[in-house]
């Protein structure tokens, strides 16, 4: 059995043959694709197993609900009500800064991660802005 260049190796080695080409990926999905069909080389990407969504009971909400509202822990208590009264994901309120809630608009600034995305106004409830 022959033995087999490193796949490093080969892949300097096709970097120097296709660098004089107009290159994209576009047309590199092209290239390989065809390379695959013309070296005999089956695609075998088997579909991930769907896991089954779990939804809870009412009788589960209603607990969650009472041990948010109940709780002696202050901090976690008003984490979980921020995210319950806006709808805002865990990754966006962790990176919420004081200076981007407004109280006197009743309002939350969700800076956007993405290069030229847009920044967004959260409402929060009224009732709740003296909590925060």
């Amino acid at each position: 059995m022959k033995k087999r260049t490193p796949a490093r190796q080969k892949a300097i080695e096709l970097a120097e043959y296709l660098r004089k080409e107009q290159l994209d990926y576009t047309y590199l999905k092209e290239v390989f694709r065809y390379l695959r069909k013309e070296l005999e080389i089956k695609v075998t990407v088997e579909p991930k197993e769907q896991k089954e969504v779990y939804i809870p009971t009412e009788e589960e909400i209603q607990k969650y609900y009472q041990a948010v509202w109940q709780s002696k822990d202050t901090q976690n208590m008003v984490i979980i009500k921020t995210l319950l009264y806006t709808g805002i994901r865990v990754g966006e309120l962790i990176r919420v800064k004081i200076d981007e809630v407004d109280l006197s608009n009743c309002q939350i600034t969700i800076k956007s991660t993405r290069v030229g995305g847009t920044d967004r106004m959260v409402p929060i409830p009224l009732g709740f802005r003296e909590v925060l």
